[in-house]
């Protein structure tokens, strides 16, 4: 079953998601996989849990034996994917050395994970209204630690003289919208996640008001 799971996700163009590689038993990481695929491709609201244990070759009843519900299958999703934000963006702002290239890898590395994820990050950027009121509360909190590290970026980049902008918040948000659509519009193509990647580093420089690297 993993094997297929990761031949599915080739076969779409992606990379196999290592995300769920902590994730035990077997059967409940087959159903994260099985949620992944179903909520990107029809929504949460269209999905059944028919429809998630069938992609995971399982019965409907074997479903709720991890998962209370579809909902609580979503929000371990969504908690995944902000973990991995917040650890992906704290590594690169916390790194060493100018803050212009700390700033490129933040938004290299987080958009390179959009592209080579998108299935995933369609559904972790895209389905968060669907969550319910406390679990939607937990992840909102996740999001807004992601703002923070980029806005204290911004923040300090512009302090130490290397950024030229007048409102670090709106321009560290307008930085990471624009790194979190990737998960929208991106298929396999002409350019591979590296080159996206390294093409919206050199926007975000631009945005800030430093020179491309």
């Amino acid at each position: 079953m993993a094997q297929a799971a990761r031949a599915g996700a080739q076969a779409r163009g992606g990379s196999p998601d290592d995300s769920w590689g902590g994730v035990s038993p077997d059967a409940a990481r087959r159903l994260l996989v099985a949620a992944v695929e179903a909520f990107a491709e029809r929504g949460f609201h269209a999905t059944t849990t028919r429809d998630i244990a069938g992609r995971a070759g399982m019965s409907p009843a074997a479903l709720y034996i991890h998962y209370r519900t579809k909902e609580e299958l979503l929000y371990h999703i969504s908690r995944v994917g902000h973990d991995r934000s917040v650890r992906l963006l704290s590594e690169a702002a916390e790194a060493t050395g100018p803050y212009r290239e700390r700033l490129a890898g933040a938004v290299r590395t987080f958009v390179r994970w959009h592209a080579e994820h998108h299935t995933t990050a369609r559904v972790v950027q895209y389905e968060l209204s669907a969550l319910g009121e406390e679990h939607y509360a937990e992840i909102v909190g996740l999001r807004r630690r992601s703002e923070k590290v980029m806005r204290d970026l911004v923040a300090a980049g512009a302090e130490a003289g290397e950024f030229a902008v007048d409102d670090p918040r709106a321009t560290a948000l307008a930085v990471l919208s624009l790194c979190i659509d990737v998960a929208r519009w991106y298929s396999p193509g002409r350019r591979t996640p590296e080159e996206i990647g390294a093409f919206y580093a050199d926007l975000a420089l631009r945005m800030v008001g430093a020179a491309p690297r």
